[in-house]
């Protein structure tokens, strides 16, 4: 922030934008009392922030101007909201205080305003600590466990907090580099999985497209090149697939309208990255939305009605069996409601049709906000409880007790990215349990004296063990013993926090007998290496793996769950470590290659980077640097965790010497000869080394990869490029080495 005098031209943006808030306000507020509010905290905000700038040089005023028009417009909430979107940052930024704020706007709006700041004041500690051991005690403190305690307070809090990210993701190009690494990572790892499991699609959906702007610039402007080249080309063929739809539902005398959707240029190139395919074979690039008023005298349910329309709809068009999501029956567990079902159209496209009542439509939209309106107005449909059992489930890991911030960062993460899946009993009783999950976990789940003496399972009538994965549609029964007890072997597979808790309080009885040997345990292992267990150092480390103390560290270790592996990558021996001083190291004069670069560079063997890739380095005590893509899933969480830590180095192409392993996956039509070809063009007209070739043919298909080294990213993309011409070849692109 800077400050300067405001220009009349300054207070002329300020006045134009806030009466496009009113105007928005006006259609969610229901008394002028409401009104006058809104504009008592917008005086109020506009005056602390005077002559106060943003980096891009606009007054600051602008920015809560636009979180308070995404919370109204994009979310949905009230008056109270809107005005504590509008004084979000003057108790941080300002000499005023959460009690001036209380005694001018009620205790609701300085609750929420106060959430606001601290949630700020959190995750801007990153910056603040600069060494990891104390950044990890920071976090320990129980600060992030109480700020994330304001969902169980008033969600608002964490609905506001998303607005005021999306805001800032809109406007980070005047962010530097690695504040920017940081913003987008804590993004990714925290407010994108919060705004899909609160049911925000477009805040989610704007965030991921930003998010792939700049983490991969040039995927994003290649695929959103394809996207408007291929809307050009088939716009014509979807409004001549829509006709008949329209047609056909004027018909049946439905109230409703269709909207056209395009995939966003994140999620075809997730698909693009999780599929390993091509831009070409993203087939569901094309959606149509049904949205309808449900006949109120039909004595038809929603999801009746939504049938009627399916039926309609594809008694003129071919439809995929396998591609029908009814969401309406089971809802998402972020409360999302609506038929799905994939139409070939006359021209041979496939394309995904979407049928929702308005109701659905708004609470796909809006999320929960809407949801809440919709009770507050009397309808309470059987499904509307999916997102209150999300929320009172994360309401219980909160107020838990025993967990740390670091591992209640973890928790939340992936409680936030895992989704559920139905299962049955043998009565036919239908439940849900996260995906991935066990069949121990589901005995966990319907009583933790079940989970104890489970022996085996039935899955389908089919005797499996405990530790068979359970699909969605499965029917399960557990089998019992009257001596079983739990095993130490079953954290190793058990998915659920819920059956890792029971088996580890289990095992806590014995709990001293458990740390004594697994600290003797270690200690060998150490000596190994020539190295000793000290109680200080072993304290750092347990504190950088987010446990309370050592003890807690070597209980889990003794039981399996941490090796010594994962204790190293956090280990500091003090007498061969040297604390570095970030505060004095450039971020952006780090140079991989460079003579004059003396840091150890360390290519991160999960997403392994090569020249010409963005990339994002990760500064350890001692100096060392991890190099991640930019994209790496282990970095995101790196960076949302450990800001500080962010450093951004370059490639020095012209002075490195080594070669970067990489592969690429090909697929074709088999021919005399191809295979020759492909590897020669490689080997010979590139130069490359081929290092493992791993191609087969089936039914006249040749599918498999090829691993090469390469000096840089442009070899790789001219090699890709031109094994495309070969004649035969359908795709080729670059995939991980797993």
């Amino acid at each position: 922030m800077s400050y300067s005098e405001f220009t009349p031209k300054d207070y002329e943006v300020i006045e134009r934008e806030f009466a496009d808030l009113k105007e928005a306000a006006r259609k969610r507020c229901r008394q002028e009392s409401e009104m006058d509010f809104i504009q008592r905290a917008f005086e109020f905000a506009n005056e602390a922030h005077k002559n106060v700038r943003r980096r891009s040089g606009e007054p600051y005023m602008l920015h809560p101007i636009a979180v308070a028009k995404i919370v109204v417009s994009d979310i949905g909430l009230g008056y109270k909201s809107i005005s504590a979107a509008l004084l979000h940052d003057v108790v941080e930024d300002t000499e005023y205080t959460v009690d001036d704020i209380r005694r001018f706007f009620g205790d609701k709006v300085a609750s929420l305003v106060d959430g606001l700041t601290k949630i700020k004041n959190v995750l801007d500690s990153h910056d603040k600590d600069r060494n990891s051991a104390d950044f990890a005690k920071s976090m320990q403190a129980e600060n992030f466990k109480r700020i994330l305690l304001t969902m169980n307070d008033d969600v608002r809090v964490v609905l506001i907090k998303l607005a005021d990210r999306l805001h800032n993701c809109r406007t980070i190009e005047y962010m530097p580099e690695y504040k920017r690494d940081k913003i987008l990572s804590e993004t990714m790892f925290i407010f994108i999985p919060l705004a899909h499991r609160l049911g925000l699609y477009e805040v989610k959906s704007e965030m991921e497209n930003i998010w792939l702007r700049y983490k991969e610039p040039d995927a994003y402007n290649e695929i959103s090149q394809k996207i408007n080249r291929n809307i050009s080309d088939r716009a014509k063929d979807i409004d001549e697939f829509i006709k008949p739809i329209e047609e056909t539902l004027t018909a049946g005398g439905f109230d409703f309208s269709v909207r056209k959707r395009v995939k966003t240029p994140y999620s075809i190139w997730r698909k693009m990255q999780t599929k390993n395919i091509p831009f070409e074979q993203v087939y569901d690039l094309y959606a149509i939305r049904i949205i309808f008023t449900p006949d109120a005298n039909s004595k038809d349910t929603e999801r009746d009605q939504c049938y009627h329309v399916f039926s309609r709809i594809t008694g003129i068009y071919r439809y995929k069996p396998d591609r029908v999501r009814d969401w309406v029956v089971q809802p998402k567990s972020n409360g999302y409601e609506a038929l799905h079902c994939t139409l070939q159209s006359k021209k041979g496209i496939w394309i995904e049709v979407q049928i929702r009542t308005r109701r659905m439509d708004d609470i796909a939209e809006k999320g929960i906000a809407a949801h809440w309106a919709y009770k507050r107005e009397g309808y309470v449909g059987e499904n509307d409880s999916e997102m209150e059992k999300w929320l009172n489930k994360i309401k219980e890991i909160l107020v838990s007790p025993d967990i740390n911030a670091l591992e209640l960062l973890d928790i939340i993460h992936n409680d936030l990215t895992t989704y559920d899946i139905v299962i049955f009993t043998p009565k036919g009783e239908q439940k849900s349990i996260q995906k991935g999950a066990t069949a121990l976990d589901f005995a966990y789940q319907i009583h933790s004296k079940i989970g104890e003496k489970a022996i085996a399972a039935k899955v389908n009538m089919k005797l499996v063990p405990l530790s068979a994965t359970i699909h969605s549609g499965d029917t399960v029964e557990i089998i019992t013993a009257g001596t079983g007890e739990p095993k130490e072997e079953w954290l190793s597979f058990l998915q659920t926090r819920h059956a890792k808790n029971k088996v580890l309080d289990f095992f806590r009885k014995d709990y001293e007998n458990i740390v004594a040997a697994a600290r003797e345990k270690l200690d060998k292992e150490l000596a190994l290496t020539g190295r000793k267990y000290r109680e200080h150092i072993a304290g750092k480390v347990a504190a950088e793996m987010g446990f309370n103390n050592a003890g807690e560290m070597l209980f889990r270790y003794g039981l399996g769950m941490i090796r010594l592996e994962d204790i190293d990558k956090y280990s500091v021996d003090s007498q061969t470590t040297v604390e570095i001083d970030r505060k004095k190291i450039d971020r952006n004069s780090l140079v991989i290659g460079s003579k004059n670069d003396t840091h150890k560079y360390v290519i991160a063997s999960c997403c392994k980077p090569i020249p010409g890739d963005p990339i994002v380095g990760f500064l350890a005590p001692d100096g060392t640097i991890t190099v991640h893509k930019k994209t790496c899933v282990e970095a995101e969480s790196l960076a949302a965790r450990h800001g500080d830590w962010i450093v951004l180095p370059k490639w020095d192409t012209d002075s490195l010497t080594q070669d970067f392993l990489i592969r690429i996956s090909i697929r074709g039509v088999d021919r005399l000869g191809i295979l020759n070809e492909i590897t020669n063009y490689i080997s010979v007209s590139l130069g490359v080394n081929i290092k493992r070739l791993n191609l087969g043919t089936e039914q006249g298909i040749f599918d498999g990869y090829i691993d090469v080294l390469v000096r840089d990213k442009s070899v790789l993309e001219d090699m890709i490029a031109h094994l495309k011409e070969v004649n035969g070849v359908q795709t080729v692109q670059r995939t991980d080495i797993v």
